[in-house]
């Protein structure tokens, strides 16, 4: 295995300490007799503890080793991987060389352990290549990733182990259709900065996978956002989007359902907190020569007097020195129309401060950064009910008649914030709870 891995060309870096890497060492550690064997036994048991966690958090299943790799090939970005998120494969004497590494990880993925387990007289390696994994709740892994790792574990392993263009061929119109890396194939992210550390992107693992057509109601304001959500990921100018209201109807959740319905399209997201703001320019500059279209998602977006982190936002939207790259929008959600806490004397100009009236206009010039605004009001009582009734129509175990459970909701409405979508989805989880109580 040392020998295979040794002539790898373009995918060579995995990281310092990478399963692969250890594993290699232990076969040639083995094969020369130039360790403890006791000492290549617990190391041995460390690799294969890791990748049992690999396994466990990503779902794979069958051949833990050929899925582990086959992560390998996904996640790993380096020029021709890029290249190929980019414009897919091209002719190129690069080409040349993907095909030699690719028929090297198919040897890899077949690889024989029986002689190593054999010198150290043990069986793991037998038993994480022919697997069964526990079932798992998809809240305990990603179920996006696991899913395309293991579809494609499977395509590579029905290839002939020598067949290094078969391999070059699924990777290259896996890498032009999802990308390489953890943009690939994760849908949205968060951020993490650490002082003194670089920039990092967090997937989250598990999105909801709403879709705008679960939300009831609204359908003006969901046409608008998708309309302009479709432009954006087919290449067409788009807006910056606030949607604006009150609390509960629905803002966040269509935002959320974008991620679900374009994602095959390039579409990915990055929620951001207010804190982070500050973050703002060194995310763009990460993104912005990827292969994706980027939302930059901001939740319940608002500010006090006290608070600058404005400034940042509205310098990146529009106003800095390098201006918005193409692939990147801002979506935010806020309770408030202009984003800002306005007071009486902001309202009527009479604070002390000389040029107050300037300081409140530049708060509020903030939301015409906003090409597109979207008002998410809460509903009448007709609409209200409406909602409701939609609602439960999708649980089947709810066979209450249309008057008392409009009458029910009423009642619940009255006593929990009001009519809104959310408290609707509050009555109806409760009625649905309730109703599978009984049964």
């Amino acid at each position: 295995m040392y020998r295979e891995i040794s002539k790898l060309v373009m995918f060579r870096n995995f990281g310092d300490g990478s399963i692969l890497n250890n594993i290699t060492e232990i076969i040639k550690e083995a094969d020369q007799g130039a360790a403890d064997r006791e000492q290549l036994v617990r190391r041995t048991y460390g690799e294969i503890r890791r990748l049992l966690e690999v396994g466990t958090s990503y779902g794979f299943d069958k051949n833990l080793w050929r899925d582990y790799l086959t992560f390998l090939l996904m996640t790993n970005e380096n020029p021709f991987t890029l290249t190929c998120e980019k414009v897919g494969a091209n002719n190129g004497s690069v080409n040349g060389f993907a095909v030699s590494d690719f028929t090297i990880f198919l040897r890899l993925m077949n690889y024989d352990f029986s002689r190593l387990e054999e010198y150290l007289g043990v069986d793991c390696f037998s038993v994480v290549t022919d697997y069964k994994s526990i079932p798992k709740k998809e809240q305990m892994y990603n179920r996006n990733v696991s899913e395309k790792v293991r579809n494609l574990s499977d395509r590579l392993g029905a290839l002939d182990p020598s067949d290094g263009q078969g391999a070059f061929d699924i990777m290259t119109d896996f890498y032009r259709k999802y990308g390489v890396g953890m943009f690939g194939l994760n849908r949205a992210f968060r951020i993490r900065h650490e002082e003194g550390k670089e920039l990092e992107f967090i997937p989250i693992n598990n999105t909801d996978r709403v879709m705008l057509s679960d939300l009831v109601g609204y359908e003006i304001q969901k046409k608008r956002l998708r309309d302009n959500t479709e432009a954006f990921v087919e290449g067409r100018r788009a807006n910056n989007c606030l949607l604006f209201g009150d609390a509960g109807t629905g803002k966040s959740t269509s935002i959320k359902a974008l991620i679900n319905e374009y994602y095959d399209q390039g579409l990915r997201m990055i929620e951001i907190y207010k804190h982070e703001f500050k973050d703002l320019s060194a995310v763009i500059s990460a993104i912005k020569n990827r292969n994706y279209r980027f939302i930059i998602y901001m939740d319940d977006l608002s500010f006090e007097d006290f608070e600058i982190e404005y400034k940042y936002l509205k310098a990146v939207i529009e106003g800095g020195l390098e201006s918005r790259p193409e692939n990147v929008l801002i979506y935010a959600t806020s309770n408030r129309r202009h984003l800002i806490k306005e007071t009486w004397n902001d309202v009527h100009d009479m604070d002390l401060e000389k040029h107050h009236s300037d300081t409140v206009e530049e708060k509020l010039s903030l939301v015409e950064r906003f090409g597109l605004t979207i008002n998410y009001s809460t509903p009448a009582q007709k609409e209200y009910f409406h909602i409701v009734k939609e609602l439960a129509s999708r649980y089947p175990e709810i066979d209450l008649s249309e008057e008392e459970l409009l009458a029910q909701a009423n009642k619940w409405e009255m006593t929990h914030g009001g009519m809104s979508g959310r408290t609707a989805q509050q009555f109806v989880d409760y009625l649905s709870g309730m109703c599978g109580k009984k049964a």
